[in-house]
């Protein structure tokens, strides 16, 4: 999603791991389940200020729902993952339509690829344009009700259809859909009540710090950049 640019003067602040005994997680981790490779690292790291954050909208459904659990399904993510997804998606996109690379005219591959980039941020390492999710910044959630089992909301995260904007649901009349957009207000609710802010075209994608949050929240710059080698230094004292 393009927004108009906007600095980023980096904080410094570090990458933590995310608790494991605070939040339900979605399992196998999808994108390692379709191939990604994160070098032995684990996905489930947010800046700190982001993961209080997160913290706090547990506790906010708590109240609300004692015990459902925001469920994780993506957070921290390396621009090689983000590259890998992209990719992945591109190919899903011609196998679902029958196309092959070879028989794509330049035209007809640049439309998909953009349809493929609603979705996905471009997988890029220029410092002034981070993929939200390389920032740390960023974490793509869900909720799960008190037996585990994911609370329906009306499509899949990373769906490419128009099922996939916050508000699809908003005002259809039938049960089913009145629920799947209670349910997409309430994870809205906890989260923004926490800080976030959400994305316009994804209702499970949830930003604090980044570049897009500054823009959501008309904030002058952005507080994380893309994070790398530091966090790499992390993990690796988290597996030790």
């Amino acid at each position: 999603m393009k927004y108009p640019p906007i600095p980023i003067v980096e904080c410094g602040e570090p990458l933590v791991p995310i608790p494991p005994d605070r939040f339900a997680f979605v399992t196998p981790h999808p994108y390692v389940k379709a191939g990604a490779d994160y070098k032995g690292q684990s996905p489930y790291f947010l800046r700190q200020r982001v993961l209080e954050a997160l913290i706090q909208a547990q506790d906010n459904l708590q109240r609300l729902h004692p015990q459902w659990q925001i469920q994780i399904f993506d957070a921290y993510r390396p621009v090689e993952v983000q590259q890998h997804m992209v990719d992945y998606t591109f190919a899903e996109v011609l196998r679902d339509r029958g196309l092959t690379p070879d028989t794509l005219s330049s035209q007809r591959e640049a439309e998909i690829r953009e349809q493929v980039y609603e979705i996905w941020a471009v997988p890029s390492f220029d410092p002034a344009e981070p993929p939200p999710h390389s920032t740390g910044g960023a974490v793509d959630v869900t909720l799960a009700d008190g037996s585990g089992n994911p609370v329906e909301m009306g499509s899949d995260i990373d769906e490419l259809s128009p099922r996939s904007h916050p508000d699809y649901y908003a005002n259809s009349t039938q049960t089913p859909d009145r629920q799947y957009n209670a349910h997409r207000q309430l994870l809205k609710t906890v989260m923004v009540e926490a800080g976030f802010c959400r994305h316009p075209r994804e209702w499970w994608h949830f930003c604090l710090g980044d570049r897009m949050w500054a823009w959501l929240s008309e904030t002058p710059n952005a507080r994380y950049g893309r994070w790398e080698t530091p966090a790499r230094s992390q993990f690796d004292r988290q597996r030790h």
